[in-house]
Parts: C-alpha cells; sequence; structure tokens
C-alpha cells in the first residue's frame, strides 16, 4: 500500500535508496511505484519512481500543479510525443496528458511541486555527459552534473537542495549514496560529499522543498 505520508516533514533531511525498495502497484495494471517522497492520496504531492511494463498506460489526466519527470529507462509516450531514456520533460500547472509506453520504462517524476505561476512546458534531451542547465527561474534551478572520481561535491544550500545519483556513487560523514539514491536537504544544511572511485552524475534541483504548496 503507498503511505500518505513518506519523508512529509521538510524541515528535516531525508534520503531512500530507490533500488533497494519494492514496486508498489498503482490503481492502473502495469504501472507500479517506488514512492521517495508523498503527502497525500492517490491525487498527493509526490516524488517517486514509476515502472510503465510493455504495453502499459496511464488514463488522461490534468496537471493542476505540474509534473516534472526524467526517463530513467525505456520510452515513455503521451499523445504529445515519445521521450527516449535521458529526456526531461516538465509539464506545468494545467497541462494534460495521456501516459504510456509500448516498450516499457522507468521514469523519476515529482508531481505538485511546481510555483503556480510556472507555464513554460518544455522537454530537454540530457548531453551524454558535463555539465548541464535544464531548467532555471526565480524559483528554482535544476541541473545534471558529473563529479570526477573521489572529488569534493559542496553546494551551501541557502534555500533547498535535492539530489538523485544516476550513476556512480556519492558518500558523506554519515551517508552513503549509490545508483538511483535519493536526497533532500532542507535549507541552510550544506551538502558536504565526495564522489565515488567511479565518479557520480547527479541530477539536482535547488529550490525550497515547499515550492508549491
Amino acid at each position: 500500500m503507498i503511505p500518505e505520508r513518506l519523508n512529509a516533514d521538510l524541515s528535516q533531511p531525508a534520503i531512500m535508496h530507490a533500488s533497494t525498495l519494492p514496486w508498489l502497484a498503482s490503481p492502473l495494471a502495469g504501472v507500479d511505484r517506488r514512492p521517495l517522497y508523498r503527502l497525500g492520496g492517490e491525487q498527493a504531492r509526490a516524488t517517486s519512481l514509476v515502472r510503465y511494463a510493455p504495453g502499459s498506460h496511464f488514463s488522461a489526466h490534468m496537471h493542476s500543479a505540474g509534473e516534472e519527470f526524467l526517463v530513467l529507462e525505456g520510452v515513455f509516450e503521451d499523445e504529445h510525443g515519445s521521450y527516449p531514456v535521458g529526456s526531461y520533460v516538465r509539464n506545468p500547472p494545467g497541462s494534460s496528458h495521456t501516459p504510456a509506453s509500448n516498450a516499457g520504462c522507468v521514469i523519476f517524476v515529482r508531481l505538485r511541486q511546481f510555483h503556480p505561476e510556472d507555464r513554460l512546458q518544455s522537454v530537454t534531451p540530457l548531453h551524454d555527459h558535463g555539465h548541464q542547465l535544464l531548467f532555471e527561474s526565480e524559483h528554482e534551478r535544476v541541473w545534471v552534473e558529473d563529479i570526477q572520481p573521489a572529488s569534493p561535491v559542496w553546494r551551501d544550500n541557502p534555500r533547498g537542495l535535492e539530489l538523485l545519483v544516476l550513476e556512480g556513487g556519492l558518500a558523506g560523514k554519515d551517508f552513503q549514496l549509490g545508483p538511483l539514491s535519493w536526497m533532500r536537504l532542507p535549507a541552510g544544511t550544506a551538502l558536504d560529499a565526495q564522489a565515488g572511485a567511479q565518479g557520480a552524475r547527479l541530477w539536482f534541483k535547488d529550490a525550497s522543498p515547499g515550492l508549491g504548496l
């Protein structure tokens, strides 16, 4: 059963190792979830990994408070297009679609965490390597960054920070993150870590954890 409250205290750090979590069924056959953060029932403010089995689909719906996702495996599809691995998609408040995947896919998705005035719909393919800015406004900044092996990673974090490890690993004084590990830090809690022996490829968001509430 999907919890209605998971890592819901935004004033506290949170870490989830998504690769070790069980897949939990959604109301629609073939669509499963690994929740990382959740506040609410089926219409929740949430951060999750979502897996679509080949040939599965989700019912048509509107995102009243926005959706962003990164395709981690396979190809995600809707009536607007097809989005292969490495596609970063932003569907702002008021947008709608009918998700599906003929081949199957896994996405990292954040729901209901947009600024209410954000109206930019965008699709950005990730570069194979290097630093890449994916989105920036006065309210948030999203990017992907490659960290060299054993290099330090420091972010002073004045308004809130979230990251997902895409490849490699990251370690701090009291944490160890591997592929698909997710971390959220409240404002004022600096990220002080070091990339692993193979380096790290990280998805970052710099924004208030309460953005959109």
